[in-house]
């Protein structure tokens, strides 16, 4: 079960779970009142529970002087907090330390996202379970550190823990959360990448999760269905899901700038993440031995803010992304209905058929639609990605989803956010008809309906609520006994995100 940028590095597994807010208006608008001051007390006990780890964004060009740690014992003596309520991480520059690493090149950054889920009604049972992403990266400025130009250094690795709600409650194809998979502690990136042409051009080479960059979406990254980050197609239809959070494999990607508006990336990449070793649940396992995955992308970028301003606050319109790749895999992929004798497989039980090669074409939109003051945070957005494979060697033919996310919804919550959105799975009619083969009831197509409310309650702290509901859950068809059907799912819960 898998989870899920056109510029700089690649973020970590939760950009998709993150906050949509604009920074430059953060410091203004933290207000230190009794209400926030025992939650945000809640929450770091409650991280430091769980082992409170996250990923969030170093600050190496920050200056080493005046350490927060000092600012920060003064205004414990004095009995005021301000600085922890209004920096971008909880544990600030902590005590210059982070600074000192930024001169030369090192940066760091931790983040822990833990969310409580519960299935109401429908699915295999009803119930609740806690899951947890801890995810650290360090990055080395090659620049900064002895004077190479371009160059970027990237390790990353994760902590998951708790359970899975999808497979234990739901039996669900559009899974409830894009962090829930099997917990371990694992290896997810090592990479490196050097730009070249005053930085209209860089390779990534390494190990790569390339749900980072390919068939992203800006305003998708809100919701917290799997299926809103890395998509239903490559995940049931790629080789393990493809090397996708909480995988990643082998290759190596190119990305160009061709004119200002548009970008091309490329990338080679092994075929299968799990390869030889298909429990690799520390992500050690460096395989190249399971076929290759080729990816290529072209983005098209419409009024984009010019360097230095915030995202969405480009003066000249509304700002959009276009997007349209394919990606092709060279292995085997066995047939959805017919055994190598072309004989039903539902009824001689025997060997698929074997296809040389699969492929899949895809489109994404992102397209801010309405900004009623583009000094201002307020605006509407609305996305939408579909994509679509061969028949007869997918369970998954047709993945789509669409949606709608508001910034700043309400006077004075310019870095909250709320959306509504559709996210559509397609069973191939191959699968189909083997199901029918096979007595099963056959499956058709799942549709969940997700609504969610971001709120920033301090720069480092983000509360999210949660509800979704899923339309002919497993396609019509319960995964623990086929033949039978599964009722329709109503999930709730809150998922919480601390930036060290």
């Amino acid at each position: 079960m898998k989870a899920t940028l056109s510029t700089g590095p690649a973020p970590s597994p939760t950009a998709r779970v993150g906050s949509l807010r604009d920074p430059a208006h953060a410091l203004q608008r933290v207000r230190l009142t009794s209400i926030r001051r025992a939650l945000a007390c809640t929450a770091f006990a409650c991280a430091s529970l769980t082992g409170g780890t996250a990923f969030a964004e170093a600050n190496p060009d920050a200056t080493p002087e005046a350490p927060e740690a000092d600012l920060n014992i003064q205004a414990a003596q004095t009995g005021q907090w301000t600085g922890v309520w209004t920096r971008e991480t909880l544990l600030g520059d902590i005590g210059g330390l982070r600074p000192w690493l930024g001169k030369y090149g090192i940066s760091f950054a931790l983040t822990e996202t833990s969310e409580l889920l519960g299935n109401l009604r429908g699915g295999l049972d009803t119930g609740a379970a806690y899951d947890g992403l801890t995810t650290a990266t360090v990055q080395l400025d090659t620049q900064k550190a002895f004077g190479l130009p371009g160059g970027l250094f990237n390790v990353s690795g994760l902590n998951i823990h708790g359970r899975n709600l999808s497979s234990d409650k739901l039996g669900t194809l559009n899974t409830a959360s894009g962090i829930e998979t099997d917990a371990t502690t694992r290896l997810w990136e090592l990479w490196y990448q050097q730009s070249f042409l005053d930085k209209r051009v860089d390779v990534k080479i390494g190990q790569q999760s390339i749900d980072q960059e390919f068939i992203t979406s800006q305003y998708s990254a809100l919701f917290v269905n799997t299926m809103f980050g890395w998509p239903a197609l490559p995940s049931y239809d790629m080789p393990s899901g493809g090397p996708a959070y909480p995988l990643s494999a082998l290759g190596v990607r190119v990305r160009g700038q061709i004119t200002p508006s548009l970008t091309a990336l490329a990338g080679v990449f092994d075929g299968d993440p799990t390869g030889n070793n298909p429990d690799n649940l520390h992500g050690t396992n460096f395989n190249l031995h399971n076929g290759t995955m080729f990816i290529g992308e072209l983005q098209y970028a419409i009024n984009q803010p010019a360097e230095g301003e915030m995202v969405g606050m480009a003066k000249t319109g509304l700002p959009g992304t276009y997007k349209i790749g394919i990606w092709y895999n060279n292995g085997s992929f066995a047939d959805q209905r017919f055994d190598n004798t072309g004989q039903l497989l539902g009824a001689t039980g025997g060997t698929p058929l074997n296809h040389h090669g699969d492929y899949s074409i895809y489109a994404v939109a992102d397209q801010m639609v309405w900004r009623p003051d583009p000094d201002e945070a307020r605006s509407i957005g609305i996305f939408a990605r579909v994509m679509g494979a061969p028949n007869d060697r997918n369970l998954v033919s047709l993945a789509a989803n669409l949606g709608v996310v508001m910034k700043a919804p309400f006077k004075g919550r310019d870095d909250d956010s709320v959306g509504l959105a559709l996210t559509y799975i397609k069973i191939s009619p191959q699968a189909r008809e083997f199901d029918i083969d096979s007595g099963f009831v056959p499956r058709g197509s799942e549709t969940a309906l997700e609504a969610t409310y971001q709120y920033q309650v301090t720069p480092w702290w983000v509360l999210q609520a949660d509800a979704q509901y899923t339309f002919n859950a497993g396609a019509g068809q319960n995964p623990n006994d086929p033949t039978k059907a599964l009722r329709n799912t109503f999930v709730i819960g809150v998922r919480t995100n601390i930036t060290f």
